[in-house]
């Protein structure tokens, strides 16, 4: 379970680590948006991280790195097609960024780091708890862009505010400078609770 929250929390991608900055400016205008690029970052990330986990010990140090991508690039074409055939307007929205999931160093740096130090049922909780870190920031980021850009969440219509700026790329900065500060301090915060604690006991 520890595996899990690290990703969410402790060691999020997005807003902790700062990876993966390209989707998350780019595929963000909306919640739905969001959540797409997010489910298919992290069955490309859960899948390959399984995977590089099993052939770890026959793949050598030399081609390492390029056996891995070629892993991940695997998936993330099964992934695109599957999209293609079922969720057509997602996937033409999201367009050029689908196949980008390759180069995305959240994935790469997972099976490095990770996936290839770890048995595959730990590979797999790791690639869910990063995943779903990654999908949650990608959606938190949409809705925040959504409502103050168009005044609607998941394209229900709620207010008639409408700061259009929000939905173009300076917004995309604006808005995850502000969530990141926010995380920032609850991170901080926590962290000074843990510290008082220690010195009460």
């Amino acid at each position: 379970m520890k595996i899990i929250t690290n990703g969410l929390f402790k060691n999020n991608p997005t807003f902790v680590q700062v990876l993966g900055m390209c989707p998350t400016l780019a595929t963000t205008t909306s919640a739905v948006n969001g959540l797409g690029m997010g489910l298919a970052t992290t069955a490309v990330l859960v899948m390959s991280n399984m995977v590089i986990s099993v052939i770890k010990k026959f793949v050598p140090d030399k081609i390492r790195i390029p056996s891995y991508i070629v892993i991940i690039a695997s998936f993330v074409t099964v992934i695109d097609m599957i999209m293609h055939g079922f969720t057509y307007e997602l996937w033409k929205t999201l367009g050029l960024f689908i196949p980008l999931i390759v180069v995305n160093c959240i994935i790469l740096g997972r099976a490095e780091s990770f996936a290839s130090k770890n048995n595959v049922f730990k590979s797999f909780l790791d690639g869910i708890g990063m995943g779903l870190g990654f999908t949650g920031a990608l959606v938190i980021l949409g809705i925040v862009r959504e409502f103050l850009g168009n005044g609607s969440i998941f394209g229900l219509q709620i207010t008639n505010l409408k700061l259009y700026a929000m939905i173009l790329p300076p917004g995309a900065f604006i808005a995850l400078g502000m969530l990141a500060a926010f995380f920032n301090y609850l991170g901080t915060m926590n962290l000074k609770k843990k510290k008082q604690q220690k010195e009460e006991k």
